[in-house]
């Protein structure tokens, strides 16, 4: 699902990226694989809304899908080097029309195919938010929170949490488990910002969640 920071639905860090990369006509310093990653995530969640017919799941990751769709084409216009970012938007729907292959030909039982397709966003969502745990802890280590962000990580606390109860209401694991880590991660980022309160003397780069 679209989710936050850049999960479950639209955050405010690419909508900042992108906000940069039409002031400066460049991409420099902004990376692509997020914006490859959370697409990937947010047409699996659709997908799983899709079998499971739960429009909260369709509109949220519709919208999130075609937002980081955008993104990624306004990326593409202002790289310098296109060949790579093709390659791996081809890469990108070539890994999607084998896994509609998969879910679609060769699992016939819906009941199955939900389980299935459920169990790898999960995972997928589950991966995406364990993935900054190496900058925490380079936090921990430089005593500095200066290249996190607060606003996304508030965002990020209440998406996880705004999920985790939904899924808790439709008894659906799927949704419930992988947004735990999300609130987990939260939690860990509110204690480093109390710890070690951010510099005020220099410019920061928020790390990409």
């Amino acid at each position: 699902m679209a989710l936050a920071p850049r999960r479950l639905f639209p955050s405010t860090l690419p909508r900042s990226d992108l906000r940069q990369m039409l002031a400066t006509k460049s991409v420099e310093n902004i990376q692509f694989l997020p914006f490859l990653t959370t697409d990937v995530n947010n047409l699996s969640w659709l997908g799983y809304g899709c079998l499971k017919q739960d429009w909260t799941l369709i509109t949220v990751n519709a919208i999130g899908a075609a937002l980081q769709t955008l993104y990624m084409l306004a990326y593409l216009y202002y790289s310098p080097s296109k060949r790579p970012v093709l390659l791996r938007s081809l890469l990108l729907l070539a890994v999607l029309a084998a896994g509609y292959g998969y879910f679609t030909l060769l699992i016939a039982d819906t009941q199955t195919r939900l389980v299935r397709l459920g169990l790898f966003c999960s995972v997928f969502t589950i991966s995406m938010y364990l993935s900054p745990l190496a900058d925490l802890a380079k936090i921990v280590r430089s005593k500095s929170t200066r290249c996190l962000s607060f606003p996304l990580t508030v965002t990020t606390f209440l998406a996880s949490t705004s999920w985790t109860l939904y899924g808790l209401q439709l008894h659906d694991p799927y949704i419930t488990v992988p947004n735990v880590p999300g609130i987990v991660t939260s939690v860990v980022r509110f204690w480093l910002f109390w710890r070690y309160p951010p510099g005020q003397d220099k410019p920061y780069r928020p790390l990409h969640a």
